[in-house]
């Protein structure tokens, strides 16, 4: 069955303080919850991410935010899109993984990346290695989770991270699935392929969707790894519901995230079309940011029109 996911906004898109750019959050989870969506997730940065939105502008930290929302909403399956694993000490984030999946046990996702915001590192004073040292971090930072998870006590060395006799209890039961998220294609994707459960992919058209599958599936090869194994998500970061296909656009133009290669609008048969289109491209799990918010008028009307009839 394919699912659904909203990608939650993690700075205001309009004047907003902190106070109410937190009420538009809940406004639009209440509409989640009611609109039979399956997941909800929270992306990890410090300051906001777009060079557009100015670095002081309210920002969700990702922990907290997972930790506050996935009580309030126990029936959705939650997780981060993706942790920057340069931000929290491997061992540390297994540990906080476990007892957050304690209180919801098999409703978290491990979403993990290699990092790439720069002036967010210095600013908060991590070392920014280059990509290709980044990415074998977040591999170690992979190894030494399943182990805590799954082990009584680890001792591990790798080239970046260790851990000593560690012990992680109580451990993650059931240990949840590891997302990788990133497209690179010489270095990210087969690390994917060795330990990633799922797979998440940012923006973009079927086409390139479909080209990274391929790449994948060499990787996959390439280590033994059975490609069906994977869980295939897809990030949309502008998505928008009308009555016409014009209102659906002019909906969609109007969000800062537009794009024309990976905008996806209409009216809730077109959507219905354009998503089986993906599903059938071999998507499972969709993640959806709406170009309306902070309105909940989009969010309700596709669990409502689309997301029964994609399913």
């Amino acid at each position: 069955m394919v699912k659904f996911g909203f990608r939650l906004p993690d700075f205001p898109l309009d004047n907003s303080d902190s106070a109410r750019f937190h009420r538009q959050i809940i406004e639009n989870m209440d509409a989640v919850s009611e609109g039979g969506f399956d997941s909800a997730w929270v992306a990890d940065h410090f300051i906001p991410w777009a060079s557009w939105k100015p670095e002081d502008s309210p920002t969700v930290e990702c922990w907290t935010t997972l930790a506050h929302l996935s009580a309030k909403y126990p029936d959705l399956t939650w997780g981060p899109i993706v942790l920057c694993q340069s931000y929290r000490n491997p061992a540390v984030l297994a540990k906080k993984v476990a007892a957050l999946c304690a209180f919801i046990p098999g409703k978290f996702v491990f979403g993990i990346g290699a990092g790439w915001k720069d002036n967010e590192y210095r600013m908060y004073n991590f070392p920014f290695p280059k990509a290709s040292v980044r990415i074998k971090q977040m591999e170690e930072q992979i190894e030494i989770a399943k182990r805590l998870w799954t082990e009584d006590r680890v001792t591990w060395e790798g080239e970046h991270y260790a851990v000593y006799d560690c012990i992680v209890s109580p451990k993650p039961d059931p240990v949840p699935p590891v997302m990788v998220g990133g497209g690179g294609e010489k270095l990210t994707l087969r690390v994917a392929a060795k330990h990633a459960d799922w797979w998440n992919f940012q923006g973009g058209t079927v086409d390139y969707f479909t080209h990274k599958l391929n790449v994948l599936k060499e990787h996959c090869d390439a280590v033994g790894r059975d490609f069906d194994e994977i869980v295939q998500t897809w990030s949309v970061s502008c998505v928008a519901i009308g009555d016409t296909e014009q209102e659906a656009e002019q909906i969609a133009r109007k969000s800062p995230f537009f794009t024309e290669d990976g905008a996806i609008y209409g009216t809730p048969e077109q959507l219905v079309e354009k998503f089986q289109e993906r599903a059938e491209a071999g998507c499972q799990h969709f993640q959806l940011r709406f170009a309306d918010f902070p309105g909940t008028e989009g969010v309700a009307r596709f669990g409502r029109e689309v997301l029964p009839h994609v399913r």
